[in-house]
This record gives structure tokens, sequence and C-alpha cells, in this order.
């Protein structure tokens, strides 16, 4: 800061000397050496942590997702090979200029045009209820355009991904096409599975599947094509046409079951998946008023047109017949639509917001297995609020009021319900400097039933179990406290805090027996509770060369539910060490996935390790990297219920080495980018069928 008032003040000197002694007619042409600020690699500020992108880390990078990982954010989990964004175990919701985008989107940007990027781990009411929120800064060329293409390939398997984009520029218009795919095909998967059933009457039956084998497809095409007209300070618009494609997502395995009471063994055929298709239309309309006033307005239409299926098969080996064979076919043909209304006025030292969202859905499931009984599911939310932020010397705060109504209904069984839900959310920072803010954030948010959950068409999934939805289930909500220490100290920054968590009436599965029948149905539970602790450092080994930085968690929680009273204690984090020097970018990273307790089960995502070695020569990157250099690939989950104690690990062979080719190449002068500041939720629901 001082420095920027320094330089401020000796141009405005400089400038008034100059106007002194040239004669007024004359224009002074003077050569200016160049001027370089070395800003802060993270500010601190009292709702966000706002990060510059260095030259070094744009000049590395050819995508957005390439520049987010090079800037290493401590409490990010970034993975540009697999395509994802995560923090403390949970997703993050990415927005560029302020509109909720996708992974996708934001591998589309150029690093060039990325002027910041703000991290916010307690977002504002009118983020709809996110946990946390990404928003890049970008500034689009103005004229010419831009071309952007990547392929990486794995070299033992069919794997990759494939993009390609491409941006026209005119005035104040901007056109954008994109396409890419998610190549997984036939890749070789297996499971471990062990199951023991209790009945009412206490005997127990124990079934272990020994893996036979299994396979996993799941190529995943995706297109957008987007247009935006900015005129700067007064009127903002965008349209976006968006297709991600589900060509043929599907899991087999192959088992032999051995069973505690004598039966001979018995060979597992389980197959699951959907295809289908999500467009969605989404429009934009921004405009300024005075006196500092503002009104945001998005629309969003969305469908879902697929199916899922399941097949579970049991047999004895040398029987032609079947002992279980289920086949669930549902076909959806589901819609959503979404619309929201924001206005915002700032003064100097304050900012009021305020909003007002109304989304519906309207689903339509056809079992083809049922005689082709057809089921509609409608759901209805309204969402209003309002929220204040105040500055007062070194605090500031932030308070606001949300409520929600929620409204859904069964067309067949004349069965639905209601409620309303308040959504209260406070934040207060103390800011010592620009390198040290305390902050205690309080926020709430509601969680409706989704179609799975409310759906109370019965469901076989295997000889024993099927599932069954409930249609009384109330909207949960979910409150947490947090209190967080950002720092920044020489070679040294990041933040630790405490969070603390509760749902008193989550929405969990819940089993019973029904005479022969193990149910699975739904329930608002007794409620969770976690406590975490957190260290989120960045340290600069050799400033400019080697940098690393991470994230450790250590969470308690407890788990209350009709009939149990759970509790799980875990570690989890990741950790990434770069070297970046002579256009080289050599990376390398481990994930250690969070195990979450709902429920009655404990489950866990990917452990992984990566490295990753690219080099940069003009508009070209060409990379190579091994995905599960150490280390087991294990996924899976472990139930805890009384009637149901199973335990499952999906494994499969991670160790894949691959190559990327980048291309980047660009004409055309800046302007000042999309603001897009609020984005209206219209997501369409997709049945399930079968599964384990």
């Amino acid at each position: 800061m001082k420095n920027t008032i320094s330089i401020t003040v000796v141009l405005l000197c400089t400038g008034n000397l100059m106007a002194q002694t040239e004669p007024s007619d004359s224009i002074a042409t003077q050569e200016l050496q160049e001027v370089v600020i070395q800003a802060p690699k993270v500010i601190r500020k009292a709702d966000m942590d706002v990060y510059h992108p260095s030259q070094s880390a744009v000049e590395a990078s050819k995508n957005g997702m390439q520049l987010l990982n090079n800037l290493m954010i401590p409490s990010l989990s970034v993975n540009d090979v697999l395509g994802t964004i995560q923090a403390a175990g949970q997703a993050v919701q990415v927005r560029i200029n302020g509109r909720e985008s996708s992974i996708e989107q934001v591998r589309a940007l150029l690093p060039e045009t990325i002027k910041r990027v703000e991290w916010m781990d307690n977002p504002g009411l009118r983020y709809g209820g996110a946990n946390y929120v990404l928003n890049f800064i970008v500034a689009n060329p103005t004229l010419g355009g831009s071309f952007q293409g990547l392929a990486r390939p794995a070299l033992n398997q069919a794997w990759g991904f494939y993009m390609a984009d491409a941006k026209f520029n005119s005035g104040r218009s901007q056109w954008e096409v994109y396409a890419s795919c998610k190549l997984t095909e036939d890749i070789k998967i297996y499971r471990d599975y062990t199951e023991t059933f209790t009945y009412p009457d206490g005997h127990s039956l124990t079934r272990n599947e020994t893996p036979r084998g299994g396979s996993l497809d799941n190529s995943l095409p995706y297109y957008f094509a987007s247009y935006n007209y900015v005129k700067p300070d007064t009127t903002v618009f965008v349209a976006q046409l968006t297709n991600q494609q589900h060509l043929g997502n599907k899991t087999e395995y192959n088992g032999l079951l051995s069973l505690s009471n004598g039966t001979d063994d018995i060979l597992l055929t389980e197959r699951f998946g959907d295809k289908g298709n999500y467009p969605s239309l989404s429009l934009y309309l921004q405009q300024n008023f005075a006196r500092r006033q503002m009104l945001v307005v998005d629309f969003k239409a969305s469908m879902y047109i697929g199916r899922s299926w399941s097949d579970y098969l049991e047999q004895f080996p040398d029987a032609t017949s079947y002992i279980t064979d289920i086949h669930t076919n549902i076909k959806d043909r589901n819609q959503a639509y979404a619309i929201e209304a924001d206005y915002i006025k700032n003064w100097n030292k304050s900012r009021l917001t305020a909003g007002v969202s109304y989304t519906a859905n309207r689903n339509r499931s056809q079992y083809e297995n049922l005689n082709g009984d057809i089921f509609h599911q409608r759901q209805d939310k309204v969402y209003i609020f309002a929220e204040y932020f105040q500055r007062f010397g070194k605090w500031t705060a932030t308070a606001g009021i949300g409520a929600q109504y929620t409204d859904f209904y069964f067309k067949e069984s004349a069965r639905g319900n209601h409620s309303w839900s308040p959504r209260p959310q406070a934040t207060v920072t103390y800011s010592l400097n620009q390198n040290h803010n305390f902050r205690l954030n309080f926020t709430s948010w509601q969680s409706s039933p989704s179609l799975v959950e409310t759906n109370p068409v019965p469901q076989q999934l295997d000889g024993f179990q099927w599932r069954v939805g409930n249609s009384n289930l109330k909207t949960s909500t979910s409150y947490m406290l947090t209190f967080r220490y950002g720092f920044n100290l020489p070679r040294v920054g990041g933040s630790f805090g405490i969070r603390a968590f509760t749902s008193p009436n989550a929405i969990t599965p819940l089993l019973h027996w029904n005479d022969d029948k193990l149910v699975t149905t739904y329930e608002n539970s007794r409620g969770l509770k976690n406590l975490s602790f957190f260290l989120a450092p960045q340290i600069d080994i050799i400033p400019k060369w080697l940098m690393a930085s991470g994230y450790l968690q250590f969470r308690m929680e407890r788990m209350r539910g009709t009939g149990y009273n759970h509790t799980n204690n875990n570690w989890s984090g990741n950790a990434t060490l770069q070297f970046m020097h002579w256009g080289l970018v050599l990376s390398g990273s481990y994930f250690r996935a969070q195990h979450d307790l709902w429920g009655e089960k404990i489950s866990w995502g990917e452990n992984l390790s990566m490295i990753d070695l690219a080099y940069n020569w003009k508009n070209w990157q060409f990379s190579a990297g091994l995905i599960m250099p150490f280390g087991e690939y294990d996924q899976g989950s472990r139930s805890l219920s009384k009637w149901n104690t199973n335990e499952q690990h999906m494994r499969l062979d991670m160790r894949m080495p691959y190559v990327s080719i980048s291309y980047n190449v660009q004409w055309g002068r800046q302007k000042r980018g999309v603001n897009k500041l609020v984005n209206a939720d219209a997501k369409t629901d997709a049945s399930t069928a079968g599964g384990r």
C-alpha cells in the first residue's frame, strides 16, 4: 500500500512539473522504465481471500484449471487431470465473474485474462447455501479471439480428456463455443464385499463376495455456446446453451458368493448405470442505476431426458436358471425452471443485498419393469433473503436472514409435504493488519428431499433388499459455526481454525425388516454433529522456484437416528509440492479422502497420488505424468446397521501414465469481462435404479 501511494505521489508531482515547464501547445514524449509492484500473494478481506496470479504462474498455465492449481491455494484440493475441485472433502461452488459455472467452463478460461481469484469459505446468503465459493474475475478479449486445444490420453487404458474452445469478439459482444469429452471406456475394476444380515429373531446370514472382475464405462461429452453483451457500467446480458451427455455410464461387478448357512457358492452379476442428456438454457441481465444501485435478474431452464437401469443376477455355477433375477428400468423426462432477482445498494462503508428466487421441478418417471407405470412428482421452492454489510474501522460485520418455502407433491398417490425454514447468517471479522485477520462466521442452509428419497415406488435391490422412498420427509436445516485465523508471514501463509456443524433433522437412510425383506427407506433423523480442526499452510521453500501447500483436518462426529447412535473420528487432507523454473513445472500431490458418517454408513472417496512434469514452449505445453505412482486405489463404504453390517471396497488399476499436449493462440485486444453477480439454480433431478 505504501509503495502504491509513493508511486502515485511521484507521478502526480512529475505531471505538475511537466505542466509548468512545457509549452501548452506541445505534447511531451518520454519513454518510462518498467515499474513492477510486488503485491502480496493473498489479500485477506473481511469476506474473502483474494489471490492475484503471478506472472510465472500465468506463463506456466494454459487454462484456468492449471492456473488455479499453480496458485496453490492451501484449502483447495485441485486436480486438473481428473477435473475436480474440493475443499475439506466437500464440493466447491465455482463462479466466473460471479456467475455459477462448471469446471469445464473454468478449463476454457485463458490464464492471461484471469485478473484475480476470490476464495470464500463463508459465502453470503445469495450463494444458495454453498459451503465454499471460488470466483474467477476475468477480462475477455474485445477484438479478434482465441483458440484452445487439449488432448490428454492415458497410455495403458481407454481413459483421457479432450477439449477445444474458441472465442470471437466484436465490440461489446463476444461469442464462445466449447466442446470436451472425458473418456472412460472398459476400465477393469473389481469389488471386495462382505455383509451380514441379522434378522429380528436374532439369527444371521453372512455373504462373502470373491471378486471375478468387472468394468467401468463413464464417457461424458460436454458442449456449450454462449453470447454476452457488455456496456461498461450500464448493462450486461448473457445467454448460454449447454448440453451434457451420459453416453453410457455403466458399472459391472462379477463375483462368487459364499454363504455362512452352507448353501453352495453362487455366481453374482450386478450391473447398473444411466444414459441421457442434460440440456439447459441460461439468461442473465444486469442493470446499473444511479446512486450505486444494481438490479440483477437470472433465469435458467434445464431438462433431463434419459433412463437409469440395474440388473442383479444370482445363479448356481452349473445351473441355467437364475435364483434371483431383478431388472429395473426407469425412463425419466424431468424439467426444472428457476428465476432469481437481486437488488444491491452500495455506500462507502456498507452494502445491502436483497433477493428472491423461485425454483420449480417437474419430474416424470416411467417404470418400464412395472408394466410401464408412470409417476409424477412436483417440487416448488421459494427463497427470499436480505443481508447487510458494515465496516467499523478494523472491524466488519455482516448479518442477514433468509427464508425458504418448500412444497412437493406426488400426483398418483396424492401425497406431499410443505414447510417454511429460516436461514440466519452472520459474520464478524477483525483485521489486525493486511497480514493477519480473525473471522467468526455462523451460517445455515436447507436441504430438500431428492426424487430418490421421496419416491414411494418399491425397488428391489437384490434377493434380500428393497428400497422405498418416504413422501412425508421434511426439508432439513444445517448450521455451521467457524472460527478462522488467516496469516501472512515471510515465506509462510495460510490459515487454521475450528469448525462446528450440526444438522438436527438430517435426511438419512433407515433400514427395517418387513417380513423377509430388508427395506431401505428415509427419515428425518435425530441429527448429525461434528467438530473439525484444520490447518492450511502455503510455504515458499525457494521463492519463485519451489513451493508447498496443503490442508490437514481432524474431524470428530456423531450421528443419531431411529434405533442407532454412531461416532466417527478421522484424518483427511492433501499436500502438493511444486517446482517451477526454466519453463518447467514439476509437481507431486497426495490426497487423503475424508471419511463421512451419514446415517448408518461411513463412506470415503478416492485416495490419490500424482506426479506431473510439464514444459511450456511458446503457445504449446507438453506434459507427462503418472496417476497413483504409489499406494492402492480404494473407494468404498462401511455399513454400521444392526440389520445389515457390510463393508465394500471398489478397486481398480489406477496406475495410469499419461501424456498431455495443449495449444493456445490469441489475437485481439482486451476489454472488461462479464460480471454476473447472481445465479438461479435450476438443476434437474434423476432417478436411481438399484445398486446395493
